[in-house]
Order: structure tokens, then C-alpha cells, then sequence
């Protein structure tokens, strides 16, 4: 398993499972212990999935030490005002003392109030490294400005048609590791596995389009956390450290950046309007 070295000095797999909508319990569950047993270390959740519970349960019975996971939760903005509580209770939920990664879901709400309060969990200990969610590169270099730790991470829709160029210069700047979400576009851009370029890519490599895309990714200094349920799909997700793309493999696959967010944009106002129903 690869890792990248956090701007903390913490070491982070470059793969884990994303769980968003994993909500069924025992599947939930299943699926981590699956995971686990076929290497995965990285398990990424959040309070807005509704499934910490699921994958304490599963962190329990693992039979993997706790300190060779990483875990990641996120707090939902709604509970902001009482960060500390809330992520003392993702900790009781995840059957887990300390949290690996604990990020701000989205730049909505008290933010501020939300960050110092991550920074005073962080220098207890009871966080190993922080970091944002959804953030664009004005919200990330603001709150930079104006507290006192760089975030480690900032995780944020990442696709083939949504690589996310100008924000990662900015994370480059600044120090901050880009982490993708939705590698494959939660179902908007399912034409891609019918791609005669991407399959041919995929046929020199003797890997899947699915492979060639988080390898893409991973060979970018991306950290990636496709969702499944599924352990075919588990292990098809995780065997992409035995092979390399060209470079010029690499950069036509950067031509298929359209620059634009297919699922979540925190500058449009219509979704900054509805988040108050969220």
C-alpha cells in the first residue's frame, strides 16, 4: 500500500473505502470487515452518513490493531456549534479512543468556531491530523489565514471530468494533500467505461477502466476512496499499485477534464441555499 506524508508528518494510504450511503447495518459492516481482510486500511465515513455505529462494529471485530487503521470521520456543519461533542461521539460510535482524520464537511455555518474547536481536540491528541471537505480554493486559504493550523487534507470531488486543477495548485501552495471523493462520478459518468481510448489504455495495462482511472488518480498524488459494497468490486478497487501508466497515458487522461463539479459545488447559491434543509 502506498502512503503520502502529511504536512503534519503523519503517514496516510493513498486508498481506502468511501462509505457515503452505506447505510444498510449489516452490509455496512460486512463490507468493512471485507476491507480489512483484503488489506485496505484506510476507512473514511462522516456524522451526516448516519453509519459510524456500522463501522465501529466493524473496526471491532476486524481483528487489525487499531493503530494499523485509519480512520476518518467528518463533522456535519449543522453540528458546528458543538463540535467537540459531536466528534466525542463519532469516537464512542467508532469504538475508538483517537481519530486518525477529522474533517469540517463543508464550508457552511460556524466554520470558524468548528475549526478551533478541531484544533484544541488536535493538540490534546485526540485527533491525529485535521482537515476540510468541499472547500474551494478562497474558503481553504481564508481559514488559513486566519487560524492558527494549515489543514492536512481537503477532500473534495475528484473525477476524470472534474480533476480539479486549479484548486490543487492552491493545496500545492499551501501544503494541504488533495483527497478525492466520487473517483468515478457516483453514476454521472458511466459512458466512461465504454471509452475506446480508456479501454485501450486499460487492455496494455491488463487492468479494468475502473483501475486505469484510480491508478490516474493515485499517480497524481491523489488519495482515493472509491465506495462499494460489493468485494469483487472491493478487490478490483484495491489491485492498483502493480502497474503504471505512460505519460503520455497521463496526460490524455488530463484531457478529459471538463473543470466543472458534477455533484457538489459550495459556491453555487441554489446549493448553499438548500444546505439549510440538508
Amino acid at each position: 500500500m502506498e502512503t503520502v506524508k502529511l504536512n503534519n508528518g503523519i503517514e496516510m494510504p493513498m486508498l481506502g473505502l468511501g462509505t457515503f450511503l452505506s447505510n444498510d447495518p449489516q452490509t455496512c459492516e460486512q463490507t468493512v470487515v471485507d476491507a480489512v481482510n483484503l488489506g485496505y486500511r484506510l476507512i473514511d465515513t462522516a456524522q451526516g452518513y448516519g453509519n459510524e455505529e456500522y463501522i465501529g462494529r466493524a473496526v471491532a471485530r476486524c481483528g487489525v490493531p487499531r493503530e494499523e487503521l485509519f480512520l476518518t470521520t467528518k463533522v456535519w456543519f449543522k453540528n458546528y456549534e458543538n463540535t467537540r461533542a459531536s466528534v466525542e461521539e463519532s469516537m464512542h460510535k467508532l469504538q475508538t479512543d483517537y481519530l486518525d482524520l477529522v474533517l469540517l464537511h463543508w464550508p457552511f455555518g460556524d466554520t470558524y468556531a468548528a475549526w478551533r474547536a478541531l484544533e484544541e481536540l488536535y493538540g490534546e491528541g485526540r485527533i491525529r491530523a485535521i482537515g476540510v471537505s468541499n472547500y474551494t480554493p478562497a474558503r481553504l486559504i481564508d481559514l488559513i489565514n486566519y487560524t492558527k493550523i494549515v489543514p492536512a487534507i481537503n477532500q473534495i470531488e475528484t473525477n476524470i471530468v472534474s480533476q480539479q486543477k486549479e484548486p490543487r495548485k492552491w493545496m500545492d501552495k499551501y501544503g494541504v494533500q488533495h483527497e478525492g471523493y466520487a473517483p468515478f462520478g457516483q453514476g454521472k459518468i458511466n459512458e466512461i467505461y465504454n471509452d475506446q481510448v480508456l479501454q485501450y489504455i486499460a487492455d496494455r495495462c491488463h487492468k479494468t477502466v475502473r483501475q486505469v482511472i484510480l491508478r490516474f488518480q493515485i499517480q497524481s498524488g491523489i488519495i482515493v476512496i472509491p465506495k462499494t459494497t460489493h468485494i469483487e468490486r472491493l478487490k478490483e478497487n484495491f489491485e492498483v499499485f502493480d502497474f503504471e501508466l505512460l505519460d503520455n497515458e497521463v496526460e490524455i487522461i488530463r484531457s478529459y477534464d471538463k473543470g466543472t463539479p458534477l455533484i457538489g459545488n459550495p459556491d453555487n447559491p441554489r446549493i448553499v441555499s438548500s444546505s439549510i434543509t440538508w
